[in-house]
């Protein structure tokens, strides 16, 4: 059974192409259903567009209230019908009414190794913490920041000349790998 997959992002995206070639070349047996962003002008939505994906963009208004824009959407989401919820670089934090319906079945790719380095700032906080080892995690969704149950974590090594960029390009080739296993094994892990 395909594993119908909404992917959640704020910007380029290239974690939703990544995904999304996986599925085209065979390798994942899952669908992109929908693309949402918080960020009406976000790349990743012509992404989504230019593969035929519908690409929703819901942004939140400044000063708007935050329970009402979660609660919309929660409905925009749940009308795909999703199996997944793919949170793949979406810069907001999901509320009480999404997580009611989607919990359990939202996962969220982060670059650093958890718990290590939650929050905006994993390679940035690692370099400055003087680590060797950083990475990338997958994790399913709770209400806290980074803090729910870690589903799959892959290492880089921190080179000596690493700087901020360097370091998170790394990161993200291992965090596009995850999140192409995490969605490809979702229905094997949750029938």
């Amino acid at each position: 059974m395909t594993t119908r997959v909404v992917v959640l992002l704020s910007g380029s995206g290239t974690l939703c192409q990544a995904l999304l070639d996986a599925v085209d070349a065979g390798g994942v047996d899952a669908e992109v259903v929908a693309v949402v962003s918080d960020q009406a002008d976000a790349y990743g939505l012509e992404r989504a567009r230019r593969a035929g994906i519908p690409a929703v963009a819901h942004p939140l208004a400044k000063g708007a209230d935050r329970a009402v824009w979660d609660a919309e959407l929660t409905r925009i989401v749940d009308g795909y019908e999703p199996d997944l919820v793919a949170s793949a670089g979406f810069m907001k934090l999901l509320g009480e009414s999404f997580l009611a319906r989607f919990g359990g079945r939202t996962i969220n790719t982060h670059p650093a190794l958890l718990p290590s380095f939650p929050g905006m700032h994993g390679p940035r906080d690692a370099l400055a913490a003087g680590v060797k080892v950083a990475g990338a995690t997958v994790f399913l969704v709770d209400p806290g920041i980074d803090t729910g149950r870690i589903l799959l974590q892959g290492a880089v090594d921190v080179l000596p000349d690493d700087d901020v960029d360097t370091l998170h390009e790394r990161i993200k080739v291992v965090e596009r790998r995850l999140l192409i296993q995490a969605v490809s094994e979702w229905k094997k892990e949750n029938p």
